[in-house]
């Protein structure tokens, strides 16, 4: 037979490559009870509020068209993006969410024999990509659930291609300053790829920018990426967009699928861009109810129950008493909220929870706070 391999050793079905092999799907955040019931989502960090009304509106009004293709160089919601953040137009990649970004930049810049970094506690794609890849994932020990920019620096190698940093870190919330950023890229070799994945950037204050794409415009090894799923509202539509130097770009769009964002994507995403007082309104109403979901986590402190700092639209509450954090997620359950309980990811005593309505957020900490008491 050829390339000499007999009938005894063939095989009989396609084998999958081992680094393959090794990825444990992402597993997204539930919206039914065990039971099927249909309960409050808080384990998917959307938008409580919905979606800018100049987005529904324009996205309703795409769909006239929908025998053509759509415009594969996203001209328009690149020149949306650009305006709105002064940035180049032609150095923005654009995605089937910024997962697919996540996941051009391993295919362009990692392969067999390679090492990518990241936080132990972080987003779960980035140890997928890397696997996609066959690149070899090295996690870092955090700083209590932050990144820790020494341990970062302190693991590279000549081997090492990527660098991917959640800023805020998701699913902690915790958040990196600038100086930090700017120190991490300083001691990083210039052919490692620092990505700064930015998916909860617009929920800062716009002094707490961590300079991401300030460095993004000057330095060749700077990637930063954004969505549209969270303070925007179009998680439906898988809408991502990331900046970095024109050569970044260029690999990225060899690897990029065709046609990635719809017509209807495109338009509810440039509406969304516009609407600067729907992403306002929605970051008033995280900033309120975060700060006081945290004041009455604080009250049960003394039952175990720890908030990491969050500048996210949730918190990872740590349950560090009698209270279990699977106890709450199952009791949280019945009561008709849903959260993320994220043992695979070494954080069995925290649950991650979305900063929702008001009444969904006062709802949840009144069923906290009873389940606490049963816990006694």
């Amino acid at each position: 037979m050829r390339g000499g391999m007999t009938p005894a050793s063939s095989p009989t079905s396609p084998v999958v490559k081992p680094w393959v092999q090794a990825i444990h799907p992402y597993i997204p955040g539930r919206s039914t009870a065990d039971d099927g019931r249909k309960v409050v989502k808080l384990s998917s960090n959307e938008n409580p509020l919905g979606t800018s009304p100049a987005a529904v509106a324009a996205f309703a009004g795409a769909g006239t068209s929908l025998e053509r293709y759509p415009d594969a160089g996203a001209t328009a919601l690149r020149e949306a993006i650009g305006a709105a953040h002064g940035i180049d137009p032609a150095r923005i990649i654009y995605g089937t969410g910024s997962d697919e970004i996540l996941h051009l930049v391993a295919s362009a810049y990692a392969g067999v024999g390679d090492e990518i970094i990241h936080v132990r506690y972080g987003f779960a794609v980035y140890e997928i990509a890397t696997r996609r890849v066959g690149a070899t994932p090295v996690v870092v020990d955090d700083r209590d659930y932050a990144t820790d920019v020494d341990a970062i620096l302190a693991a590279v190698t000549d081997r090492t291609t990527i660098v991917y940093v959640a800023n805020p870190n998701n699913p902690t919330g915790t958040f990196t300053a600038k100086d930090e950023i700017a120190r991490l890229h300083a001691g990083l070799p210039g052919h490692v790829l620092l990505v700064l994945d930015q998916a909860y950037a617009e929920y800062l204050a716009p002094e707490d920018d961590d300079g991401g794409l300030a460095l993004a415009e000057t330095a060749a090894n700077v990637l930063v990426t954004r969505t549209f799923s969270k303070i925007h509202g179009l998680a439906a539509e898988r809408i991502g967009w990331g900046y970095a130097s024109a050569a970044v770009i260029e690999a990225l769009h060899r690897v990029r699928g065709p046609f990635n964002v719809t017509i209807a994507g495109q338009a509810a995403a440039v509406a969304a861009v516009g609407d600067t007082g729907f992403v306002a309104s929605t970051r008033a109403h995280n900033d309120r109810w975060r700060d006081w979901f945290v004041g009455e986590m604080g009250a049960l402190g003394n039952a175990g129950l720890r908030c990491v700092p969050s500048q996210a639209n949730f918190v990872l509450v740590l349950f560090e008493g009698q209270l279990t954090a699977e106890t709450a997620y199952k009791g949280l359950m019945d009561a008709g909220y849903i959260v993320r309980w994220l043992p695979g990811q070494g954080l069995a005593q925290g649950l991650r929870i979305t900063i929702g309505t008001e009444e969904e957020t006062r709802g949840v900490v009144a069923a906290l706070r009873t389940l606490v008491e049963r816990a006694g």
